[in-house]
């Protein structure tokens, strides 16, 4: 058994003048894994359901449904929606906001980014300038990989790479579950499908978060053939 809990604190934000106001942000859930899909699980927290978007990572390393499920959330106000992201890591979480601190990149760019990449493959391809693999993800133009560069450069110099952790088991179906998150990142479902086909290819029977990076792999390549919606 475990105990369900939200962890809660209070931001304070200046409005007009001198005037003041509270909003409540949500740092942590602890529940059951009511759904989960690639960017996307539902949270049950005693009976009360949190949707929170999630990296490819997180989903990939998720367990099965109806387990125990603990997510560092970053809470995003807006004026019309309050949305979660969760991560199973504070590195993870820490690169996701060091991506929101560069010019016109926001949550759901962010998350794509890291869904495209991982912080290990990332912090080289900021710190070198690398703008073609930036741009193999979808969503990012040169000009908004140019900014990464230039704004996030000096702040990775205390970004460790880390060594790869052993992937998690997937349930059958993997190859599914690949596909339609590349297609969720943009890419076109025959593109993402090729992909997928490619890398088992190569990886043999694996896991989604093998399989995924395998995936990747092949589209963000210098010879990649991908094609991207948009």
């Amino acid at each position: 058994m475990f105990a369900p809990s939200v962890t809660v604190t209070t931001r304070v934000d200046s409005v007009g003048r001198g005037a003041r106001y509270s909003s409540p942000m949500i740092g942590q859930l602890r529940g059951r894994l009511a759904d989960k899909r690639p960017n996307q699980v539902l949270v049950d927290v005693s009976g009360v359901g949190y949707l929170v978007q999630v990296p490819l990572s997180t989903f990939a390393s998720l367990g099965e449904l109806h387990t125990e499920v603990t997510l560092l959330i970053h809470t995003h106000v807006r004026e019309d929606a309050l949305s979660l992201y969760g991560f199973l890591s504070s590195r993870e979480k820490h690169f996701f906001e060091l991506l929101l601190s560069a010019s016109g990149v926001g949550p759901s760019l962010a998350l794509k980014i890291l869904s495209g990449m991982s912080v290990e493959e990332l912090v080289p391809a900021i710190r070198g300038g690398d703008l073609a693999r930036l741009t193999r993800i979808p969503g990012v133009g040169r000009k908004t990989a140019e900014r990464i560069v230039v704004e996030l450069k000096d702040k990775l110099d205390a970004v460790v790479i880390e060594a790869q952790r052993p992937a998690a088991a997937s349930p059958a179906g993997a190859e599914a579950d690949v596909v339609s998150a590349l297609v969720n990142l943009g890419y076109d479902a025959r593109t993402a499908e090729s992909a997928v086909a490619e890398a088992k290819q190569e990886a043999g029977t694996a896991s989604f978060e093998k399989l995924l990076r395998a995936s990747l792999q092949s589209l963000t390549a210098p010879k990649s053939r991908s094609n991207r919606v948009g």
